[in-house]
């Protein structure tokens, strides 16, 4: 059984920095890729960014390009999520997934972590 757990949520002001993590277990981690979403209250949940499975290669939503970047660590199997530059429109709780194939479509991943809350203040 696959286990993904994030944490390094909070409360953060507008131009702050979180670091959110994801650690996996029940997997051969390093042979799958990862990916974040999240989900705004009412609203449906969105892709955020994924990491290839060695970690090469990486992509991100537009609103996010420029402030988020997605790294992993294979020795500690984890991923994480450094975001920046931090918005209110940021505010959502954050999922950690993993799935067979390297993708920005929810149905990709099999996965699914139990979120960590990132509220982002005026």
């Amino acid at each position: 059984q696959v286990q993904l757990v994030e944490s390094g949520g909070g409360l953060v002001q507008a131009g702050g920095s979180l670091r959110l993590s994801c650690a996996a277990s029940g997997r051969t981690f390093s042979t799958y890729p990862m990916g974040w979403f999240r989900q705004a209250p009412g609203k449906e949940r969105e892709f955020v960014g994924a990491i290839s499975r060695n970690g090469g290669t990486t992509s991100y939503t537009d609103s996010v390009q420029g402030r988020f970047t997605i790294s992993r660590d294979k020795g500690k199997n984890a991923v994480y999520l450094q975001m920046n530059s931090l918005k209110p429109e940021d505010t959502a709780v954050y999922y950690c997934a993993t799935g067979p194939k390297y993708s920005s479509l929810r149905n990709d991943y099999d996965y699914w972590g139990q979120g960590t809350q990132v509220t982002v203040s005026s």
